[in-house]
């Protein structure tokens, strides 16, 4: 059975925004696209290590603030012809609160 950890509420993040959490396997960034849509996946770019969270949201995508790989939001894989990919982590919304399943977190407790 999934444990969800609840993170937030929607409108704490803007619209084609992020907001990052600190876990203990690293920050997660939490992005919002237009259409409200949510998604998480690792904040560091796998090229340089760029804090995805700073990067420009279009559509459910992501590009890197320091040299413009973009990474699918649904899926962490780098596009184009960039090579990479990012975790990505399950959230829900529960109306208007966001819940990031918390499995994460249980697999850094086994190792």
């Amino acid at each position: 059975m999934t444990e969800w950890i609840k993170i937030g509420q929607l409108s704490d993040i803007p619209q084609r925004g992020a907001r990052c959490l600190n876990t203990p396997i690293g920050k997660i960034a939490v992005f919002r696209t237009a259409t409200d849509d949510v998604f998480a996946i690792e904040d560091r770019c796998p090229h340089r290590g760029g804090p995805l969270s700073q990067g420009i949201v279009h559509g459910a995508q992501v590009t890197c603030p320091l040299h413009n790989w973009v990474f699918s939001l649904e899926t962490g894989e780098a596009q184009g012809a960039d090579e990479g990919k990012v975790q990505t982590f399950a959230l829900r919304r529960d109306g208007e609160t966001l819940l990031i399943d918390a499995s994460f977190a249980l697999a850094v407790a086994a190792e």
